[in-house]
């Protein structure tokens, strides 16, 4: 059977944001917004229908210290006593600011197929 779905290339404009002085919640709602496609006409649940996102200067976010030190991200590995919690300051340290603007908005994107696709339309600057 012939492949029926139409391939239609559209020319999608690159949603650029600039992420200093901003917090990161602030920062991460308008990206996944973006990404999902929720401020598009053309918005389908089933189908990718977001725009490509680019966040500059990520590493001026607004961010107390207090703050840094109360989120934590966990990661699972399937194992008993496999949970490993990680501090945002550790985060910061590891891998930067564009890695702590990923994990936020990857939480915010619903939990399904799409997910990686989204993520993958999402580009991270640190300093511009």
């Amino acid at each position: 059977m012939a492949n029926t779905k139409k391939t239609t290339e559209k020319k999608v404009e690159t949603k650029v944001i600039d992420a200093a002085g901003m917090t990161l919640g602030r920062v991460s709602t308008i990206i996944a917004t973006n990404l999902l496609g929720k401020n598009r006409t053309v918005f389908e649940r089933n189908v990718y229908s977001g725009v490509p996102v680019i966040v500059v200067n990520a590493s001026k976010i607004r961010m107390t210290p207090k703050k840094l030190e109360e989120i934590n991200h966990k990661r699972y590995s399937g194992y008993p006593g496999g949970l490993r919690t990680t501090k945002a300051s550790e985060t910061i340290e590891k891998k930067g600011w564009g890695e702590l603007v990923k994990l936020s908005v990857y939480r915010m994107l619903p939990d399904n197929k799409l997910r990686r696709e989204m993520m993958k339309n999402l580009k991270v600057i640190i300093e511009f």
